[in-house]
């Protein structure tokens, strides 16, 4: 049986390939399996950045159908709370995640390429979340805090698709490129996490996201605190010490 994730570390960088283009990467109970595996490696082995890609045409058409045909309700509930699961131990890594799409992401797709910190497209992107139009509810939680609520609100309750133009401008896409200039675009977003340390990065991320979910004074405490777990690791001066030289 093909894997239907592919995993490749090369350099401190873990890449996880979708890897169902037959059923275009459709995300099934082995994939879900299969990407929560790869986040705990990615802890296990301490790789220093994650791209999320995918082969063929299309990033991930949404949740696998056919194989929700055979369930009954109890399955369908445990195979969507083991998507969850997968997508929270992704979210959650402290290292760098990078979604690159080159091709639609439709629902369950929309929900892996929103987990990551930021997302690289192609102008051939775009990103759809018709599940209520289908009967179902998903992708309710991420887009409304990146896009804010209303866009998701129209995405969602009419089946409206994003270009990839239109999300660059409306900051679900952070670098749209040529796809002749992927590759490179890629090596250089990777270049300096790779230079930088490690800790530093892992508290930057955190300092964002747990800044977002308070107050601004909560949020300041937040920073105050990995300054001193900085300032405690001495990375800055290793740091400092290079600039001018």
């Amino acid at each position: 049986m093909t894997e239907p994730v592919l995993i490749t570390i090369d350099d401190g960088v873990m890449t996880l390939t979708l890897n169902r283009p037959q059923a275009r990467n459709a995300l099934n109970l082995a994939m879900c399996a299969a990407l929560h595996a790869a986040a705990r490696g990615a802890t296990e082995q301490a790789v220093r950045a994650v791209l999320i890609r995918a082969n063929g045409p299309v990033f991930c058409a949404g949740a696998d159908i056919k194989e929700r045909q055979g369930m009954g309700d109890d399955a369908i509930r445990a195979r969507r709370l083991r998507a969850f699961a997968a997508y929270d131990a992704l979210e959650s890594l402290a290292m760098p995640v990078v979604a690159v799409v080159e091709g639609p992401a439709i629902g369950s797709g929309v929900e892996i390429a929103a987990i990551a910190d930021f997302i690289l497209a192609t102008p051939a992107a775009s990103f759809r979340t018709p599940e209520a139009l289908w009967g179902t509810v998903g992708a309710t939680q991420r887009l409304p805090r990146i896009l804010g609520k209303r866009l998701a609100k129209d995405m969602m309750l009419t089946g409206r698709t994003l270009s990839a133009e239109d999300a660059l401008a409306q900051g679900l896409v952070s670098r749209l490129v040529a796809p002749d200039a992927v590759e490179a675009e890629v090596a250089a977003i990777l270049a300096p996490m790779l230079k930088a340390p490690a800790a530093s990065l892992a508290m930057a991320k955190r300092c964002i996201e747990e800044g977002l979910a308070r107050d601004p004074r909560g949020a300041l405490a937040t920073e105050l605190l990995a300054i001193e777990d900085s300032l405690a690791a001495a990375d800055w001066k290793r740091a400092m010490a290079g600039f001018g030289q």
